[in-house]
């Protein structure tokens, strides 16, 4: 009994280590998505050339907001260049820009980096702004964890 624990510890640990810091902690980023983009609107909204630029807050706020969660995460290492400060809820399919549920600092160096989700990111953006995905959907591929959404919508890159 005790080395069937031991097993199922190992095993629940190494997928904890695999993702690590790559998945933001649930308690301090659920995720937010803004009540002003809806599915009825994401034409003259999030799927307008442009339109992220128009909300995406300044690289002040960011910084500040990343070097606290910094602390806040219990990262190691702090050093803010290490970490990209990252919307969970991607601004192009209607994440909340401002929230600080939605915002996370993404460690740039790790297996399932900052420029994974990225990649992600224009993917289910795409397939929304094509109408092939539900603007619900894709929100919630990544507040419920874009590394298994990963998976799933880009298998190719696996």
């Amino acid at each position: 009994m005790q080395k069937i624990l031991l097993l199922i510890y190992l095993v629940t640990y190494s997928l904890t280590e695999c993702y690590g810091g790559d998945l933001p902690n649930p308690k301090l980023t659920p995720g937010s998505i803004s009540t002003d983009i809806t599915q009825s609107n994401i034409h003259e909204t999030v799927c307008k050339k442009g339109y992220t630029k128009t909300i995406r807050p300044p690289a002040s706020y960011t910084n500040r907001l990343k070097k606290s969660q910094i602390i806040q995460y219990g990262y190691s290492d702090t050093n803010p260049k290490l970490y990209e400060e990252d919307h969970l809820i991607p601004l192009n399919i209607g994440g909340n820009p401002y929230d600080p549920n939605n915002l996370w600092p993404e460690p740039r160096d790790s297996q399932w980096n900052a420029e994974l989700k990225d990649e992600l990111e224009f993917r289910l953006y795409g397939l929304v702004c094509k109408g092939r995905l539900s603007l619900n959907e894709a929100q919630e591929a990544f507040a419920n964890n874009w590394i298994e959404s990963y998976k799933r919508f880009m298998p190719h890159n696996e």
